[in-house]
């Protein structure tokens, strides 16, 4: 999977120590305790942003030659961050109080200081003497009570609007479901009448999954993917194996292919609360996003012993690629 390139400026901070103070790299740029520069383009008269408050800004990250390494403002969201005391000179900690909302700033950082002790991690772009850019806007300033106010109704807007979104496509769509207590509905679309698996069965499924907008995130047929122009490199597209009621995958995945048999073909369409919840899966899946998925039950190798939780890992349908991570415990509807 990709990764967001926001997470570049993250994994920078996370190289940082402090140093002494560089050389001023422009005229008019004041030091920071911490040993970068700074010049501010405005100075609104508004409260200065304080220790504890949550910002939210947008920014571009550029090299000395002013090329674009990352820009929120071409990706559509900035960026927020609880301003805390500062640990080294990226953190930009000890810029931000001097700011207000709507300010703007032009930061500079000594990546002498950024890649002191890593230097096997110095790009090409960033030679010795050189300087890690940011220009900077305060979007908004809040007190972290207010953030997390704003983020649990964000959240709640976000949870009845999925609820409504999967009515609206199945009422549009004419879609007959069954729906299970959970939540989870799903269409026969291949009726079979071979074995059904049991919890601790092994199953090999062949899928592909969408948001309810249609956009393919995820394939194990390689005519889908390239249908929809999915980016899976060294990815084998054959069905993957699950052993089925363990945990393995996410919930409504789990319940969905218990009720199927070997063979046959469905359209699970599985809530959030069965998927991937208030969080998402990357940049594909948004918070709160329904699920569908065509499945085919490819073969069904039944258990020849007493099933046992495995806990090597999660096969996570829904992501780009099918992945091992850590088990994690099912969320509860």
């Amino acid at each position: 999977m990709k990764k967001n390139p926001v997470y570049f400026l993250l994994s920078l901070f996370a190289l940082l120590t402090t140093s002494a103070y560089a050389q001023d790299p422009r005229p008019n740029m004041q030091p920071t305790p911490k040993g970068a520069f700074y010049q501010k383009f405005t100075n609104n008269t508004g409260e200065k942003i304080k220790l504890n408050d949550v910002i939210t800004f947008n920014f571009i990250q550029k090299t000395d030659k002013d090329s674009i390494l990352f820009s929120t403002y071409k990706s559509g969201k900035p960026v927020q961050a609880q301003i805390q005391p500062s640990q080294n000179v990226g953190d930009l900690m000890d810029v931000f109080p001097l700011l207000a909302v709507k300010d703007s700033a032009l930061v500079k950082v000594p990546t002498d200081s950024v890649f002191k002790g890593h230097e096997e991690a110095r790009p090409p772009f960033f030679p010795k003497g050189s300087y890690l850019t940011f220009i900077l806007k305060i979007e908004k300033v809040q007190s972290l009570t207010d953030a997390i106010a704003e983020k649990k109704a964000e959240g709640q807007k976000l949870k009845d609007n999925e609820a409504a979104a999967a009515n609206s496509y199945i009422a549009t769509n004419k879609i007959n479901a069954t729906t299970t207590a959970s939540g989870l509905k799903y269409v026969i679309t291949q009726p079979s009448v071979k074995r059904k698996p049991v919890a601790g069965d092994t199953v090999l499924v062949n899928y592909t999954g969408r948001i309810l907008s249609g956009k393919v995130f995820d394939s194990s047929i390689e005519a889908e993917a390239k249908k929809a122009g999915l980016d899976q490199p060294g990815r084998p597209y054959e069905p993957i194996s699950v052993v089925v009621g363990q945990g393995q995958v996410i919930p409504g995945w789990d319940e969905g292919l218990l009720l199927l048999n070997e063979g046959s073909k469905a359209t699970l369409i599985v809530p959030s609360a069965l998927a991937y919840g208030e969080k998402g899966a990357g940049q594909d899946i948004p918070p709160y996003s329904t699920l569908l998925f065509d499945v085919e039950l490819v073969q069904v190798k039944p258990a020849k012993h007493a099933p046992v939780a495995k806990k090597t890992g999660i096969i996570s349908p829904g992501k780009k690629r099918v992945y091992r991570k850590t088990p994690v415990s099912k969320k509860k509807n």
